[in-house]
């Protein structure tokens, strides 16, 4: 299956919103099919563990999403999810990283930590990297006993 044609589920909470709505319009000028989940405005407080666990509860084999202000609650919730790998990431090369190595599912991101071009490489960066495997995946597997 292309990346291209995956489907990408993506959720926030109120501090994250901007950047999803951001995101939202760029993968699908991009090509990608993306699944809001919400939130849905900025102008009212939302929880971002509820986020969290309605994209965990979808997630079959698509990739996710997720958007707070810092980004560490909202991957620490998800991360309660057995099919999801979520890993925070700030940067392309931790992106990068997280794919190969990790085998994440699911890119984490702070809202109020990385700007809107930032967000946009990071996650492309995370979404044309592709698992390594081997030494990798005995690693992965150990995740989730």
């Amino acid at each position: 299956m292309s990346l291209r044609a995956a489907k990408i589920l993506i959720a926030s909470d109120h501090a994250g919103f901007s950047l999803k709505k951001f995101l939202i319009t760029e993968l699908d000028a991009l090509g990608f099919e993306t699944i809001d989940l919400g939130c849905s405005s900025a102008e009212k407080s939302f929880d971002y563990p509820d986020f969290a666990h309605k994209l965990g509860a979808k997630l079959k084999n698509e990739f996710g999403i997720l958007i707070c202000g810092s980004g560490i609650g909202i991957s620490i919730a998800a991360n309660r999810h057995k099919n999801v790998r979520a890993a925070l990431c700030h940067n392309i090369k931790v992106a990068k990283l997280a794919r190969l190595h990790n085998d994440a599912n699911v890119i984490c991101l702070g809202a109020r930590i990385v700007k809107e071009k930032s967000a946009l490489a990071i996650v492309k960066a995370f979404l044309d990297s592709k698992f390594e495997g081997e030494r990798h995946e005995r690693r992965v597997a150990k995740i989730n006993p």
